[in-house]
């Protein structure tokens, strides 16, 4: 059994403590370690890191990590033996720490955004590429099952030309004046890197071109919906952080998106995400779990005649696509898939350069938004 070591720092966040920690790192400890294609298995090893020596040593008894380390500046934590730097702090923190764990020679993984400017993602991923480290971003979403299920219909030819496609993601987040908020107080804070183009549009850039095709250009309008909101301690602040975008992307090979993304919208959908996707031979929405068709062939021919009640219930047209196969907890797949890119120099795809063209599309809504125009997005240069 080879051990294999991992810094994980922000992990006493809610993402990082969740699905980094305990569903993924916790979770392959205790099945017995990544198994390689050689057979051998690597044990992963996590030294919790942070700025709350308090939080990190009640998550450090809790769940049986023997090491953790209150140390903001990463200065003693790097000159161990540890192999990879995690990072899931909050944005604006993100890529000096990553230039300091590439420095050190640390193999480097990470939460979206790569960082909160492109010039900035573009400066972190050639500092990536020139030293010879591994590296790779978060990209969850793509082991969700019912997107997994949406890129098999893809892959068999399902939908014909694709034309069109359409996200839906949002539900209505409190604002803690009459109910607590579920989601951090920093995430309505621009200054402390939220907002939901900065939260979700990384996400939808790398969605969109790993099912469909590199995004060509956008047009966006972000917005502030809820002005005041309630923080953890009890006290109002202004909510400088744009709670809702609505965009229109054009993709590779013409197809178009249309995105609604909004944290003040009551969920009437089948689920808080759903994709839905228009081909000539077929159609398909995906959620987070489950996906279900219409094939042209079984396309109803509705009239359009509001003079008459309608007598056709449209969602008894779709079919339910089945699952067959387990699907495991998303950022625990990709997890393993680094682990092994670390260990046995197995592809991951999924790396910085991708990262930062998630930061170029958020500052290309953004500019879009600003100017109330359509903004082209051009070719990285790294």
């Amino acid at each position: 059994m080879q051990e294999l070591g991992i810094i994980m720092n922000g992990v006493t966040g809610r993402m990082g403590t969740n699905q980094h920690l305990i569903r993924s790192i916790l979770a392959l400890r205790d099945e017995g370690g990544v198994e390689l294609p050689s057979g051998e298995r690597v044990m992963p090893e996590p030294v919790l890191v942070g700025r709350n020596e308090r939080k990190l040593q009640a998550l450090s008894e809790e769940h049986d990590v023997e090491r953790w380390v209150a140390d903001p500046d990463l200065e003693t934590v790097l000159d161990g033996d540890e192999e990879i730097y995690f990072d899931s702090q909050i944005t604006p923190r993100r890529p000096e720490a990553l230039l300091k764990a590439i420095d050190a020679g640390k193999h480097v993984y990470c939460e979206k955004p790569l960082a909160d400017n492109l010039d900035t993602a573009l400066e972190v991923v050639r500092a990536a590429e020139q030293s010879g480290v591994k590296y790779g971003i978060v990209q969850d979403k793509l082991w969700l099952p019912g997107i997994m299920q949406l890129d098999r219909l893809i892959q068999q030819g399902f939908f014909g030309e694709i034309l069109s496609v359409r996200i839906e993601f949002g539900y209505w987040v409190f604002t803690g004046h009459v109910q607590d908020a579920q989601r951090p107080s920093w995430n309505y804070r621009a200054e402390d890197g939220g907002g939901i183009v900065d939260d979700m549009f990384s996400h939808w850039s790398y969605v969109l071109e790993n099912l469909f095709g590199r995004v060509e250009s956008v047009r966006c309008h972000e917005t502030t919906h809820i002005p005041e909101r309630i923080d953890e301690n009890g006290d109002a602040y202004e909510a400088t952080a744009d709670d809702a975008a609505y965009a229109i992307m054009e993709l590779e090979n013409d197809i178009v998106a249309q995105l609604n993304s909004s944290w003040a919208v009551r969920v009437n959908r089948d689920d808080l995400l759903e994709i839905t996707v228009d081909g000539t031979e077929g159609s398909a929405v995906a959620g987070l779990r489950d996906c279900k068709t219409q094939h042209h062939s079984n396309t109803p021919k509705p009239e359009w005649n509001p003079d008459t009640p309608k007598d056709h219930d449209f969602t008894e047209d779709w079919e339910s696509v089945p699952e067959n196969q387990v699907f495991e907890n998303a950022f625990k797949v990709q997890w393993e898939k680094f682990i092994r890119h670390v260990v046995a120099d197995e592809p991951f795809p999924w790396d910085f350069e991708a990262g930062a063209r998630g930061v170029q599309l958020t500052e290309a809504s953004y500019q879009s938004s600003d100017e109330n125009r359509r903004v082209v997005l051009d070719d990285l240069e790294i």
